[in-house]
């Protein structure tokens, strides 16, 4: 197993760096596709459109060390809303 990188943050940002500890969750989460919309004159003039689709299922969140201007009830409050990025084969494996 590779060893961590180490993470810092260039900045402390209102609620100062913190770091948040590696844990395995479950919430659902959204998925958004870009959708080629058949045109003449191809992609550019059919454009594009989004589709949306969601699931839930257990994943892990790596170790993680950051800053931001929230505070940490809106940080824990929102994060289900943040974006994820995830190996669907194995999502509770992290990389890391």
């Amino acid at each position: 197993m590779a060893s961590p990188v180490p993470q810092r943050t260039a900045g402390e940002g209102k609620a100062g760096t913190h770091t948040h500890p590696a844990l395995t969750q479950t919430h659902d989460h959204d998925h958004v596709t870009h959708h080629h919309r058949a045109g003449v004159g191809g992609a550019v003039a059919g454009g594009f459109e989004h589709r949306a689709y969601w699931h839930s299922h257990a994943r892990t969140h790596a170790e993680l060390t950051r800053g931001h201007d929230d505070d940490h009830a809106e940080e824990e409050a929102g994060h289900a809303e943040e974006a994820h990025v995830h190996d669907h084969a194995a999502p509770t494996r992290s990389p890391a």
